[in-house]
């Protein structure tokens, strides 16, 4: 077995404080996933809670729909909420609906979806995934010229996207501190 994983635990505490530099008002943070989906929130639900500290970290399950709308709700009723949404097929078919509920509510968010900064999120974090197919396939040259797949490691992700929505965040009266401006590799105007 050999490739490159998506899944990097840390990405839970990055969230976290990006979140809290974006909104330093929010006490509450609940990871949104599906579980049955999302296995691997549970890893970066582990490297929230270790920056708890900071912040209550929380668990929010979703299966269905209106389980998102729900559990946006109850986050809302609360001052000081906000949200990360999880890397998961489910909630990436709902992110619309997501990003929605998230403008209404006035709920900081950050999403760990691909392009969901330039659909109205407030901030993308993730693995970079155009870095992750450049670096497969010199995997793909490497064993087309010979070598085992089994003498290649599994790859851990390097390097790691940042998009921050600047129209979202003044919906939401956030002021974008400017290290996390120089920072960003996108910011949408």
């Amino acid at each position: 077995m050999t490739g490159f994983t998506y899944v990097e635990p840390s990405m839970g505490a990055k969230w976290v404080e990006l979140l809290k530099d974006l909104a330093p008002h929010v006490t509450r943070i609940a990871l949104m996933f599906n579980p049955d989906a999302s296995p691997q929130s549970q890893f970066f639900y582990e490297s929230m809670e270790a920056v708890a500290p900071k912040v209550q970290a929380v668990m929010a399950p979703v299966r269905v729909t209106a389980d998102i709308e729900q559990t946006m709700a109850t986050i809302a009723r609360e001052p000081g909420g906000g949200l990360i949404i999880s890397t998961d097929a489910f909630l990436y078919a709902n992110r619309k609906l997501i990003i929605e509920l998230a403008a209404r509510h006035q709920l900081p968010a950050i999403y760990g979806i691909l392009g969901t900064a330039a659909e109205g999120g407030l901030v993308y974090y993730g693995v970079d995934v155009v870095d992750q197919y450049r670096r497969a396939a010199g995997y793909v040259d490497r064993i087309l010229h010979g070598t085992k797949p089994a003498d290649l490691p599994v790859q851990q992700p390097t390097k790691f996207s940042l998009t921050i929505n600047a129209k979202t965040a003044k919906v939401l009266g956030l002021t974008i501190p400017d290290k996390l401006l120089a920072t960003a590799d996108e910011v949408i105007e």
